[in-house]
């Protein structure tokens, strides 16, 4: 019979004899320890899988999604939604002579006015979003075409913006803020809601424009200049967007919390779209009563469609503008 001698430090990887003493011109091993977890011998549970056992485990899953499955089926059900086209694209649409006759970089404001009957009232809070077919903000060179280092107040980016903005970069020899295509194709149609009561008179619906944005685009990624409380001088030196009527510190001068690039509905605008038929957020009408609708059954719209005095509304737009008056539990 003949008997071995194991040293579990040769195994793992410490050698024995001679290096113990520290002995010259001895090599280390690289070999891993000699445990469970390096040598991977830890206990494991190895199921058999076989029909037995793997149809049971699907039914149940199963019945616990069907309920799950029934309840977003009922709220998605119970989601009210109307949604209006004013392209203007039919010679009897209202918004037609804005749409066919409006040069787009004219000063003058044209509004025209889409009446409409609600079947049913709105009962809870209401997300109005304005809507874009054929617009492609996906396009490669339109997505990288902004300065994420001026938009959250680099000065010198500012000063000095990034080349992916190009060819809206610079306009008469100074710096776009905020520079690039996604910025100066902003869309800028003004949308007011009226309510036409009994008597026929128009009661204006208000609409909250502050929370329509991120929270995270809202205080992280989007920033004034610092140094200067007042826009105009933080903006010194700085051209407005090329087809933009107005600079960016004056998108919202009454609110100084949502004027320059920290403005709502730039921000949404900048969220650039995966699809070209998209919906962005454009105001919320809040209920007010639990006794009273937030929208009553007769409503009128109002949009200063295509381009409005004191606004930057984009290049001529091909996308067909639309908007959608959507009940709270709809919002993602």
């Amino acid at each position: 019979m003949m008997a071995s001698s194991y040293n579990a430090k040769e195994e793992d990887g410490h050698n024995s004899g001679a290096s113990n003493n520290g002995g010259a011109g001895v090599v280390k091993s690289k070999k891993p320890d000699n445990t469970a977890f390096k040598q991977q011998r830890l206990p494991a549970w190895q199921p058999i899988l076989t029909a037995g056992t793997v149809l049971p485990a699907f039914f149940v899953i199963g019945l616990i999604f069907i309920p799950i499955g029934i309840g977003l089926y009922v709220t998605s059900n119970n989601i009210k939604e109307y949604e209006i086209d004013y392209t203007g694209a039919d010679i009897n649409d209202a918004c037609y002579n804005c749409a066919k006759n409006f040069s787009w970089n004219s000063t003058m404001p044209c509004v025209c006015s889409v009446p409409f009957t609600l079947e049913q009232p709105f009962e809870s809070n209401v997300f109005m979003y304005y809507g874009l077919s054929n617009f492609y903000q996906n396009h490669r060179r339109y997505v990288k075409s902004r300065d994420d280092s001026q938009l959250n107040g680099d000065r010198s980016a500012l000063a000095n913006p990034s080349k992916e903005c190009e060819p809206y970069r610079t306009s008469e020899g100074q710096p776009i803020a905020p520079c690039g295509a996604i910025a100066n194709s902003l869309f800028n149609d003004t949308l007011e809601l009226y309510y036409i009561d009994s008597n026929g008179s128009r009661n204006m619906i208000p609409l909250v424009k502050k929370g329509i944005a991120w929270w995270t685009d809202k205080h992280v990624k989007f920033r004034n200049p610092g140094g200067n409380d007042n826009l105009t001088v933080a903006f010194q030196g700085t051209s407005k967007p090329v087809n933009w009527r107005k600079p960016v510190f004056e998108m919202d001068p009454s609110d100084p919390e949502n004027n320059g690039f920290i403005n709502e509905d730039f921000i949404v605008w900048m969220r650039t779209a995966a699809l070209p038929t998209f919906r962005k957020l454009y105001r919320i009408i809040q209920k007010k009563s639990s006794t009273t609708p937030t929208l009553p059954r007769r409503v009128q719209i109002e949009p200063g469609t295509l381009t409005l005095r004191d606004d930057h509304y984009p290049c001529e737009l091909q996308p067909t503008p639309n908007i959608a008056d959507t009940p709270q539990h709809n919002r993602n």
